[in-house]
């Protein structure tokens, strides 16, 4: 019994670390954002961090920032953001053409082709996040 609520009690602690690491994330988007800053700020080895952050979210830490970087750069997008490289390097890409496979690859939708969709369409894809 005493293991239960003891294991239970680190459940929610993690529960509450990842919220934590997640709202970071959110607030430090533009900045370098590896494992072991974010494993630093939750006070986690990297492994732990990954399981733990992991088995909560179902994503991995890169590819949930990759996401969230990602989303960002579409709401841009959508807002009228002209060029699409200096959007690529506020998401953390070196050049056009990798953040422009990225992004096909996240909305199924080049940079380019998102920016002519309509505001409604465009709001749906960010929402859903993720391409079939």
């Amino acid at each position: 019994m005493g293991d239960m609520v003891a294991d239970n009690q680190k459940l929610v602690e993690h529960d509450e670390c990842i919220r934590d690491v997640q709202q970071y994330i959110h607030q430090h988007v533009s900045e370098p954002l590896n494992r072991e800053v974010l494993a630093a700020f939750a006070g986690f080895s990297v492994p732990h961090l990954h399981r733990i952050f992991t088995a909560n979210i179902g994503e991995s830490v890169p590819s949930y920032v990759r996401r969230v970087r990602m989303e960002r750069a579409g709401r841009k997008l959508r807002m009228g953001a002209v060029d699409i490289t200096e959007v690529a390097l506020a998401a953390g890409y070196a050049s056009h053409a990798a953040f422009a496979k990225a992004f096909k690859q996240q909305f199924g939708l080049s940079p380019r082709d998102f920016r002519q969709l309509d505001c409604r369409s465009a709001s749906q894809l960010l929402r859903e996040g993720k391409h079939p």
